[in-house]
């Protein structure tokens, strides 16, 4: 008999202007049993009011937000300074990682630097790393 695995995490938040990096990464989420749900944007306003939206509802907040660094409109960067607002039950609910294509050291600096960053991994997402995630 097989034993259906619990996903580690209820819900997950992908924010990547990239719709094939979106499409990965919620590939390598639901495969690898991390995330039960995943929310997907292409834009980080529209995640950030997701979040703001949910401030008193915990339960629909994601435990794991992965943001790409170099979006239009708004970046991973401003994103986070946007996070930084929220209340300080969202922050410690919900666990921020910086995921980029970006080799460019002082992006990386500024990512680990972040109190609300836990780290910064370069694209894609991959299960070992998922594995880290605890």
């Amino acid at each position: 008999m097989i034993e259906a695995l619990t996903p580690k995490f209820d819900t997950v938040m992908i924010i990547d202007d990239n719709v094939i990096d979106l499409y990965i990464a919620s590939r390598m989420i639901t495969q690898n049993n991390f995330g039960k749900k995943v929310l997907l944007y292409s834009e980080a306003e529209e995640a950030m009011k997701y979040l703001q939206d949910n401030q008193d509802n915990i339960s629909e907040l994601p435990q794991v937000l992965f943001v790409d660094i170099y979006m239009p409109l708004m970046s991973g960067f401003e994103f986070l300074e946007a996070y930084e607002k929220l209340s300080a039950a969202v922050k410690k609910h919900c666990k921020a990682y910086i995921i980029s294509s970006t080799i460019d050291n002082e992006d990386i600096a500024r990512s680990n630097s972040n109190k609300n960053v836990i780290s910064f991994h370069v694209k894609p997402i991959t299960k070992e790393f998922l594995d880290r995630i605890v």
